[in-house]
């Protein structure tokens, strides 16, 4: 392969498809008394001097080209194809190429053939790069193209044509093939002389090679990116190709030809070989130029065929089994116990059995008998149901039997009885349903009989009821009143309740009493508090008023009552929610002070610290000390002078705490040292006593001193471990 040929194959950039191959030429028979040729440049030879109007021998219809000046000795030629392709010729080696040779490029051709990036262009039109001999692809230009490009245009040179430009994967795929020598033209024309008509004996037996055999036709520079397959171009070259169809979009275009598809119905498992064989002969095959987008819509239509193929035979197969399980559930010829080889046995010569696998025939048969159970069971259960209530109706007819009477003497009456001997069902009745709709007939009949025994029981609870309400009425109208409310207790209200009537009323009667009537009156009161707390909560939010903690609850009424909400307020939820805000008040007002508090002695730690800073002595008068702080922010913080005077004489008293304790703590710090002293000296003379102790094994007064002097240590160490946080801060800042 020519190395200035485009990849064949390589690892496309994101959104470009496959790089376009070389179209394939078919290459036709030898005909006899000639030897076999390259079918896309035929065998030329050098235009015999005085022909130079001619184009290469032996081909109709190729003109000569405008060729440029060739360089003095050089064996290339240009010519023209009839398609307007240039194609160069050898006279020495006989050969014909498509790609230009070396010799005939120009500086900046060369250049673009020796560097291994390639610019091609994309389906959309977007340009990409490729190095053919790395195999890479990028959508921006390489470095090394890009200085050669810049090389160029600096030398002002413009890449002619046939080089290897960036448009070069437009043009069909370069061929270099040997080629047949002059003198092997045949056995008639061993030399390329022209004839009297203007044509040698070399032309005339071209000129009848190429009516017997005609040349495929090139396709036109377009985008392609694939050729068509051999048996497809040899088939076109033959054909008269027909106008194409020009749709206004690619979409249209794509739609014209998945109709094409639709009409030869071509199969979802076809091959596009097959597929073509099927769909050439339509105008509509030209839809796309380009054989990706036809293959592309090709794919498009097996896959989506093969999809509705698949919904289909899906459909079908659940239509089968729907109209299997019809017909298993409508048959009167098993039962939920039949089993599946007698189903098989009865149905195996039937299509609607035939229609559907063994494995779905179980699965149906499964879901069939469970039906079937399902239905028998509820036939069943319709057909108790049905007997138990046409003999209860048949007991109610019957003035026989009336709540004393006996199972045994209640048979022999339904035996007398004409509907209950005639009925079929009713005769083969399981006994124990009988039994059952016989007790609950007598039940019925008890209750009858009870009831006139109960009329007066019922009569007394209406009545207790009554009081009951009356009760609550009274209760209600106290309540109206503001006598009874939330807060209320039974010991208040009983002398104005116990006076009433409808408090009488209620003693001795079965019940709640009136003490569980007013109980349960007031924790309904309690019940509302929070729905009525928002209420008043919206009223006082209305008014803008806030209870402080020096608000009475006669205020705080005086606003509630000024709505009209209040009138369903209860008194004693009114009182709990004032409590409630009032306690709200205090907390905060607690809070407020405690907040006040820690600001107030951050401003005297500030103002402290700053005495502290500045080096103030604090023996000087407030005045001299203000005149110094007077512009300072810790001193501006606070709000009156009372207050700064205030931290000032506690910053004076601290001061005068830390120096006597630093004085004293010098102080005990000698005489510590003089005792250290002295302990020393006397550790000098305890060894000599431990020396002489160890002699004579004598105990001496040393060891009580010692001790002693122990004892003491350690309450000093006391002592420093309870000074105070205050005194062990000064004696560090000091």
């Amino acid at each position: 392969m020519d190395p200035g040929l485009p990849p064949q194959t390589f690892v496309a950039p994101p959104g470009i498809g496959t790089p376009p191959l070389l179209p394939q030429v078919p290459i036709p028979a030898p005909i006899a008394g000639l030897s076999p040729f390259s079918p896309m440049i035929p065998s030329f030879t050098v235009p015999p001097p005085g022909f130079n109007n001619f184009g290469p021998p032996g081909v109709p219809g190729i003109v000569p080209s405008n060729i440029g000046p060739i360089t003095p000795g050089s064996e290339w030629t240009e010519h023209k194809a009839p398609d307007g392709r240039t194609y160069y010729y050898n006279s020495v080696t006989k050969q014909s190429s498509w790609q230009k040779p070396d010799q005939l490029k120009t500086p900046a051709e060369l250049l673009l053939s020796q560097c291994p990036w390639k610019e091609y262009t994309a389906d959309n039109g977007k340009i990409y790069y490729h190095n053919v001999t790395t195999k890479e692809s990028r959508w921006s230009i390489p470095p090394d193209l890009e200085e050669i490009k810049k090389k160029i245009a600096a030398e002002d040179i413009k890449p002619p044509s046939g080089s290897v430009t960036p448009r070069e994967v437009n043009s069909p795929a370069p061929v270099s093939q040997p080629v047949l020598s002059a003198g092997s033209t045949g056995p008639n024309s061993p030399t390329a002389m022209p004839s009297p008509g203007g044509k040698s004996a070399l032309e005339a037996a071209m000129a009848a090679t190429l009516a017997a055999i005609s040349l495929p036709n090139p396709p036109a520079k377009s985008d392609e990116d694939t050729s068509t397959p051999q048996a497809e171009a040899s088939k076109e070259s033959r054909t008269a190709t027909p106008e194409p169809i020009v749709f206004t979009n690619k979409k249209e275009a794509t739609e014209a030809f998945k109709e094409l598809l639709k009409e030869k119905n071509v199969p979802s498992n076809a091959s596009w070989e097959q597929c073509v064989k099927i769909i050439s002969s339509d105008p509509r095959y030209e839809t796309f130029k380009k054989l990706n987008e036809k293959k592309q819509v090709f794919n498009a239509y097996k896959t989506q065929k093969q999809k509705d193929e698949k919904d289909e035979q899906r459909l079908k197969s659940k239509k089968y089994k729907e109209q299997l399980e019809e017909f298993l559930l409508a048959t009167d010829l098993i039962s939920s116990s039949t089993k599946y080889y007698r189903c098989d046995e009865l149905f195996s010569t039937k299509e609607v059995w035939q229609n559907v696998n063994d494995q779905d025939r179980r699965d149906i048969y499964d879901d069939v008998m469970f039906s079937l159970a399902k239905r028998e069971k509820e036939d069943a259960k319709n057909l108790k149901k049905r007997n138990m209530k046409k003999l209860s109706e048949v007991l109610e007819c019957m003035t026989k039997i009336n709540y004393d009477t006996t199972w045994s003497e209640a048979q022999v009456s339904l035996l007398e009885n004409s509907t209950f001997k005639n009925d079929v069902n009713l005769l083969a009745m399981d006994k124990e349903d009988a039994l059952i709709v016989f007790e609950e007939h007598i039940r019925v009949l008890e209750k009858e009989y009870a009831e006139e025994r109960e009329r007066e029981k019922r009569r007394l609870k209406r009545q207790c009821r009554k009081n009951r309400d009356q009760f609550l009425a009274l209760l209600d109208h106290l309540h109206e009143e503001g006598k009874l409310t939330s807060m209320s207790l039974w010991v208040e209200l009983y002398p104005i309740i116990s006076a009433d009537i409808r408090f009488s009323a209620m003693l001795g009667q079965n019940g709640s009493t009136p003490l569980d009537l007013f109980k349960f009156y007031v924790e309904d009161l309690k019940a509302r508090f929070h729905d009525e707390k928002k209420v008043i909560k919206d009223i006082l939010r209305e008014k803008a008023f806030e209870v402080q903690i020096d608000t009475t609850f006669d205020q705080f009424a005086t606003v509630i009552c000024e709505d009209k909400r209040s009138a369903a307020l209860d008194a004693g939820n009114v009182k709990l929610t004032y409590n409630s805000f009032l306690e709200k008040a205090e907390v905060k007002e607690k809070e407020r002070l405690k907040e006040e508090s820690k600001r107030m002695k951050k401003l005297e730690s500030n103002l402290k610290e700053l005495l502290k800073e500045m080096n103030i002595d604090f023996e000087l008068p407030w005045d001299e000390v203000k005149a110094k702080l007077e512009k300072e922010d810790e001193f501006l913080a606070f709000e009156s002078d009372s207050e700064r005077q205030r931290v000032y004489r506690e910053f004076q008293h601290e001061m005068e705490e830390s120096c006597s304790h630093h004085h004293s703590r010098s102080k005990k710090s000698k005489k510590k040292k003089k005792k250290v002293y002295k302990s020393s000296s006397s550790d000098s003379g305890s060894d000599k006593h431990k020396k002489s102790k160890h002699k004579s094994k004598s105990p001496t007064p040393y060891s009580e001193d010692s001790a002693d002097e122990y004892r003491k240590k350690k309450s000093k160490k006391k002592h420093k471990r309870k000074m105070s946080p205050s005194r062990s801060k000064t004696f560090k800042k000091e």
